[in-house]
């Protein structure tokens, strides 16, 4: 069977890493690149796999580079802090690992995410196929701030199971993650040339709700799909009205 190695990127994610660890804990090598966390996380990290370094923070993308960069095996899974890996998903990765003619470069996984402790069926979050096992000379991730994409070379197949991915877990992690995403998606935009006005960002944040609640099923996710509808809107608006400024600041 090939050999696979984990990646992982965190900062100050002690609340949630050993959960994700042990998720993976049966992977050959594990390989963590912590942005100078103030809590916990590096040691946590480094009660399972002694391949824990530590860097400045140059964005998402430039980071999973980082870590892939560590990696000897030839199959890679990607995960992040707030994901687990569940037993059906597991196993048919292992199921990958085990043949020896496949000519797929990468896998989809599907992911099931969860705001404020509700997994999301709708509101444009399920289905959500994302890349995240692939061999390591075959990919490598977009240089992005934010929202990096991994770019494969090669064919992509689909494997079963579920990675679970607990987003949000109250309202608190839901402000600072629309503060921390909305600023490096501003700059990002601003990088790429993008100009914004005010009433630019309230109707972007405005569309964004109703893609989320109306066109997307949100409201059939009950409570909970409204205050995600509501939280992009945010992020959408904020991220506009960010680069506005920014702009404006030049």
């Amino acid at each position: 069977m090939h050999k696979l190695s984990v990646i992982l990127i965190t900062k100050n994610e002690a609340a949630h890493i050993r959960a994700c660890l042990e998720s993976v804990a049966w992977a050959d090598e594990i390989v963590v690149v912590d942005s100078g966390s103030s809590d916990d996380t590096a040691a946590i990290a480094r009660e399972f796999t002694p391949r824990v370094y530590v860097h400045d923070w140059p964005g998402f993308g430039a980071q999973k580079n980082r870590a892939l960069g560590y990696v000897t095996n030839e199959w890679v899974f990607s995960i992040d802090a707030d994901e687990r890996v569940t037993p059906e998903l597991r196993a048919a990765i292992e199921a990958v690992l085990r043949k020896d003619d496949d000519t797929r470069s990468a896998y989809r996984v599907s992911r099931l995410s969860s705001y404020c402790g509700r997994f999301m069926r709708h509101s444009g979050w399920h289905p959500d196929h994302i890349v995240r096992l692939f061999r390591r000379d075959a990919a490598r991730f977009s240089d992005d701030l934010v929202h990096e994409r991994l770019l494969v070379k090669g064919q992509i197949g689909q494997i079963d199971g579920e990675l679970l991915h607990y987003a949000f877990d109250n309202l608190e992690e839901v402000l600072h993650k629309v503060n921390r995403y909305s600023s490096a998606g501003a700059a990002m935009l601003q990088q790429r040339g993008r100009s914004a006005s005010l009433s630019g960002a309230v109707l972007r944040g405005l569309w964004s709700f109703l893609r989320t609640y109306i066109l997307r099923g949100g409201f059939l996710d009950g409570r909970e799909g409204f205050m995600l509808a509501v939280s992009n809107a945010e992020g959408t608006y904020y991220r506009y009205l960010k680069l506005m400024l920014l702009n404006l600041n030049k």
